[in-house]
């Protein structure tokens, strides 16, 4: 095996233990044993078991903001919100042991490398999208980032739930997603009001 050969074994192995055990319930020695090689050469790659995970980390977000943010390209906001569910959906069910490493917790106590990181950086692409439809429609653009932190947020927890879940089909779940996000915003009340007692 080449050293680029051995070292994306390493992240494979990586990846899929990370996955399934976490990241505190996964050794270099296991690492090394399920690669097939002695310890020291997951350390000549990688420094050691936190550097492995920063790289599974760091690929499987760019993976998945590169996915997401590359459906929102245009077109009109419900094309939007379906292709923004279905790419996150289409990353789950392709690359499931990514997406399990990157909502476990992180090792390190962090802002970013993290999915709440990830989240905030999609939630910022879609705020920019909402922010232009709001000012269009006479809505407060100020307010495009609430709400693009409810919407991402809705699909990325729906996602974490789907992830064990996977009924219903990836189609129905998006269709639902789309259903209730879509309807919620084309009924949106630009001064929404609270109508029991409680105001603060």
């Amino acid at each position: 095996m080449t050293g680029g050969e051995r070292r994306e074994q390493l992240l494979d192995v990586g990846r899929t233990l990370f996955a399934e055990r976490g990241y505190e319930g996964t050794s270099v020695e296991e690492i090394a044993h399920h690669a097939g090689v002695s310890k020291p050469v997951v350390y000549e790659h990688f420094g050691g078991k936190e550097g492995l995970y920063a790289v599974v980390v760091d690929r499987e977000m760019r993976r998945l903001l590169d996915m997401v943010t590359g459906a929102l390209t245009g077109g009109h906001p419900r094309k939007l919100l379906e292709q923004a569910a279905f790419a996150l959906l289409d990353y789950i069910e392709r690359s499931t042991d990514g997406f399990r490493t990157l909502v476990r917790d992180s090792p390190v106590a962090q802002s970013t490398g993290t999915f709440a990181s990830l989240i905030g950086d999609i939630a910022t692409r879609v705020e920019d999208i909402l922010g232009r439809g709001f000012e269009q429609r006479g809505f407060d653009p100020e307010l495009a980032s609430l709400y693009a932190q409810a919407l991402v947020g809705m699909v990325a927890l729906t996602g974490q739930w789907w992830l064990d879940a996977r009924r219903p089909r990836k189609a129905e779940v998006a269709a639902h997603l789309v259903n209730l996000s879509w309807n919620g915003l084309s009924g949106l009340d630009p001064e929404p009001r609270l109508t029991g007692h409680r105001r603060n």
